[in-house]
């Protein structure tokens, strides 16, 4: 009888022992898991934070351009506005044109569509017949030539349709594949593959509604292969 208490007292010891070891371990891994709990609120709360705080600078920073005149196509009357614009923009694309070269029409369309779509960009356009001296500094020879400055220094050149797949009828997406290509755009697609031109249709005489010239600048008959100038 003794030895039968004493086992059952013993018995009873361990499952007391066993029941407050459980209520320990309860304990603690209810502690883990608020821990947890209040850590990843923390994380969340810190990273909702810094979202916030990122859409905030970014978007400071496109009424910023918006500003400075990002965000439309628009004309510089001259040399000295030329460089103030690349002084006080990161990204500059400007377009040197001439009126009587019909191919610079196609550009100025193409670009007036992208500049409201890349506001972190300067789309611009500058007159080359008024502006020798640029002209002769940057080694433009042919019309129309896309002139790319990143933080007021000239990086590249897309001149005439050659990068563009050599046709009139090139898509939007063509030029601003290549001007992603310069980094001279925040670009979203495959900088390794530019987009596919659907048709190489026959060349009318009309593109986006202009009528095509039929001389150089020289008065002469123009190449029927090519709409490019040199100057």
């Amino acid at each position: 009888m003794y030895r039968f208490e004493t086992n059952h007292k013993m018995d009873q010891a361990v499952q007391k022992q066993l029941v407050e070891a459980t209520k320990i371990m309860e304990q603690q891994v209810d502690a883990e898991i608020d821990r947890i709990d209040r850590m990843e609120d923390d994380d969340y709360e810190k990273l909702r934070q810094r979202r916030l705080a990122g859409m905030k600078k970014a978007q400071q920073q496109k009424q910023d351009w918006l500003a400075a005149g990002h965000g439309q196509y628009t004309e510089v009357p001259g040399e000295k506005e030329f460089f103030d614009e690349c002084k006080k923009s990161k990204k500059v694309v400007c377009h040197f044109y001439r009126d009587s070269t019909f191919r610079c029409k196609i550009i100025d369309k193409h670009m007036a569509i992208l500049a409201p779509k890349h506001v972190e960009t300067k789309f611009m356009k500058i007159d080359a017949e008024k502006s020798q001296f640029l002209v002769k500094r940057l080694r433009i020879v042919v019309l129309p030539t896309i002139c790319i400055a990143i933080d007021g220094k000239t990086t590249d050149y897309i001149v005439g349709f050659s990068d563009l797949g050599e046709t009139d009828e090139f898509p939007t997406e063509m030029l601003e594949w290549r001007l992603g290509v310069a980094n001279a755009i925040n670009y979203q697609g495959d900088l390794m593959t530019p987009p596919v031109i659907a048709s190489h249709k026959k060349p009318s005489n009309k593109i986006f509604g202009f009528e095509k010239s039929k001389k150089t600048i020289r008065g002469k008959e123009e190449d029927s292969s090519s709409d490019e100038n040199d100057w």
